[in-house]
């Protein structure tokens, strides 16, 4: 995309160019000198600049995937603001080198001249190698910003090209460019492309915990600005601003972008006005005035440039190979009802990667555990008969064992091993059904309240459409669905009831007019359809009756406590399926008001599991409760007084947007079902 292109294509553009005139004011000078046998020495200095340029790409890639999730936010943050002042550094001092950037180079080289070949392979190796290193670093960091390397890699490419033709060209003698004017004009664009940089280098050092403020947002457009769009898509790729922005990342932009290009304008005004020769730092190619210079050749011409290359490329390797984590995959464990834990030995402190072979004759769960506490390091489920899976966590020093849950038997816990060492592995404590209890005792009071309130509200409704009040039905009708649908947690308590209650035409053979389409859809379908109040006298005394039946046997109903944690993602799970396409609706045009009522359901039963969630992830609240208030905006938008705007009716931008909403908000509450898992003990 070019959007993700363009800043890479300048930056390559710009430090190519760079590179470029040293290259050739390095080569046409020692031509002119007529030592054209110690060319092969600078293009030996180049070589392994952008050898060394490219290991430090590839060091910046893989070890930053062998990292964690929040390692990985906290490496590219700290690169991002590095790569900023690396930028920043190279665009004031090419303001201030472009006029006597050649005179500079030729003093060089003339020394060079009379020493040895490896000061002139210095030379153009340190005029070289900045440039090679700044690029590799920024084209790295914006590549992670775009989240793909296709498009900043193309960017760079076209840019390094265009800047290798800019060279030739001043190099024979067949282009004119003011170089003044140009990296002036570069540099101003580069100020405000790193200003996003350093933004997006600000937010990603906030959500890897290096720097606080991570939830609190200066400026939240989600509800007005389509992220998908063109447009956002362009200012994104090109300048890092996002829709959502953090009053951290608001102010580091402006106090750079200020400052920055403040001290940039002003320097450029004070400059002397002189107009720059427009090739004059690349002399042409010619006679020289003094004779050549001769070359001593002590060695195969080959060994230095290989040399240059090689040894790069084996220090990155080493470096990428060091630090990335060892996997345990030579350590195969048994998982089975006898051989539980077989082929487990204390492995060495860090990232871990185990296969889990089940030997048995059962499908088996299997836990790596602290044996005393429970935690729990990671797990496997369904680990079928005669496979092989991998188990990768993370361990440090402690006590470690293996717990194997085969289908229909019995827990079986190996024996523990010792992992001596340093560092800290992160565990989730078990959940038991006593843990539960608490919250899922808090819930039930909270859903016997809303039933209560439930059946005034649907006899209110059963009143109206008795008196033939059917434009007070209407909003009677809302109201009381909205309190249903915030009951979301409890559907699978409610067995017959919920159909009866709340079931859908889909399916029956008569559709909407099927006997067995009844209760609040039911209801729906004719307050908005033109049904007078007889044809609905006899749904709404069987809705009122159903939720009062509801009510009076709710307190005797079984209600798993397991379910809670797993309603915490289904509920919304529903919301995205029915109401947010329009598929519940049977006429109202109220699903954002039926979404609102189960946002709020998940935020009651988020409250009632906020202690146990606490402890094992302190983080994952605040970055919810982030992502429900955004939400909440998006559907507060969508509500006009006692109106509220259809889903079908929606600016497909900003149907894209809210749906993109709760998807980021399923995706933070999915771990929720896993950390407050009631695992199986021995």
């Amino acid at each position: 995309m070019w959007d993700d292109a363009f800043p890479s294509f300048l930056i390559g553009l710009r430090e190519g160019l760079e590179a470029g005139l040293i290259v050739s004011i390095l080569v046409a000078t020692l031509v002119r000198a007529g030592a054209r046998s110690r060319l092969p020495q600078v293009w030996t200095g180049v070589l392994a600049a952008i050898a060394v340029a490219m290991s430090f790409g590839a060091v910046l890639t893989f070890t930053a995937a062998s990292l964690s999730a929040t390692a990985q936010e906290a490496f590219g943050g700290t690169l991002s603001v590095i790569a900023v002042a690396f930028v920043t550094a190279m665009v004031f001092w090419m303001r201030r080198s472009a006029r006597s950037l050649s005179g500079e180079i030729k003093e060089k080289v003339t020394g060079a001249l009379g020493t040895g070949a490896g000061v002139l392979i210095l030379t153009s190796f340190l005029a070289v190698g900045r440039e090679g290193l700044e690029t590799a670093l920024f084209l790295w960091t914006t590549a992670r910003a775009a989240g793909e390397s296709a498009g900043p890699m193309t960017g760079a490419g076209i840019g390094l090209v265009m800047a290798a033709g800019l060279c030739w060209g001043l190099y024979r003698r067949v282009l004119k460019i003011n170089l003044t004017r140009f990296f002036t004009a570069t540099g101003v664009v580069l100020i405000v492309i790193a200003a996003g940089v350093l933004g997006y280098g600000l937010r990603d050092l906030q959500e890897g915990g290096v720097l606080p403020g991570g939830t609190a947002y200066a400026v939240d457009l989600g509800g007005s600005v389509d992220a998908g769009s063109w447009y956002s898509t362009l200012v994104q790729g090109v300048f890092n601003l996002t829709p959502t922005m953090t009053w951290l990342q608001v102010t580091g932009y402006v106090l750079y972008l200020a400052v920055v290009m403040t001290l940039f304008v002003r320097g450029v005004r004070a400059s002397t006005p002189t107009p720059a020769a427009p090739s004059e730092p690349v002399p042409a190619a010619g006679p020289a005035p003094g004779g050549p210079v001769s070359a001593v050749r002590r060695r195969p011409g080959w060994v230095v440039p290989v040399a240059v290359v090689a040894v790069p490329a084996v220090l990155a390797g080493l470096v990428v190979a060091l630090s990335r984590p060892k996997p345990a995959g030579d350590q195969t464990v048994a998982v089975s009802e006898t051989d539980c834990g077989k082929g487990f030995t204390a492995p060495r402190p860090g990232r871990q990667t185990f296969q889990m072979h089940n030997t048995g004759d059962k499908t088996s769960e299997v836990y790596l555990i602290n044996p005393a506490s429970g935690a729990v390091y990671g797990e496997i489920e369904g680990l079928a008969p005669g496979t092989t899976r991998d188990l990768v966590a993370t361990v440090a020093g402690g006590s470690y064992a293996w717990r194997c849950v085969p289908t229909g038997a019995a827990a079986v816990t190996s024996k523990a091993v010792t992992v001596t060492g340093g560092g800290a592995a992160r565990a989730v404590a078990p959940v038991s059904e006593n843990d539960l209890a608490g919250p899922l005792g808090a819930y039930k009071a909270y859903v016997n309240q809303r039933l209560a309130t439930l059946v005034a509200q649907t006899r209110k409704l059963d009143d109206d459409i008795a008196g033939g009040h059917l434009g007070r039905a209407r909003t009677d009708w809302l109201t009381a669905h909205g309190t249903y649908a915030s009951l979301g947690a409890a559907y699978g308590t409610f067995e017959d009831y919920d159909k009866t209650i709340n079931g859908l035409p889909d399916g029956l053979p008569d559709g909407v007019r099927d006997k067995d389409f009844t209760g609040f859809h039911r209801i729906e379908y004719g307050l908005w359809h033109g049904q007078s109040a007889g044809e609905l006298k006899a749904p709404a005394r069987q809705l009122a009756e159903a939720v009062a039946g509801l009510r009076a046997a709710f307190p005797r109903q079984k209600f798993d406590p397991g379910d809670l944690p797993l309603r915490a993602h289904e509920i919304l799970e529903n919301t995205l399926q029915f109401e947010l396409t329009g598929d519940a609706d049977q006429g109202s045009g109220t699903e954002l008001a039926t979404a609102e009522a189960n946002l709020a359901g998940t935020r009651e039963l988020l409250t009632v599991l906020q202690p146990l969630l606490t402890s094992r992830a302190p983080k994952l609240l605040p970055t919810v409760d982030a992502d429900i208030a955004r939400l909440q905006k998006l559907l507060d938008a969508a509500h006009h007084g006692d109106r509220w705007t259809p889903v079908d009716r929606l600016p497909t931008t900003t149907r894209q947007t809210l749906n993109g909403a709760t998807g980021q908000l399923l995706e933070d509450l999915a771990p929720v079902p896993d950390l407050l898992e009631i695992r199986k003990s021995a």
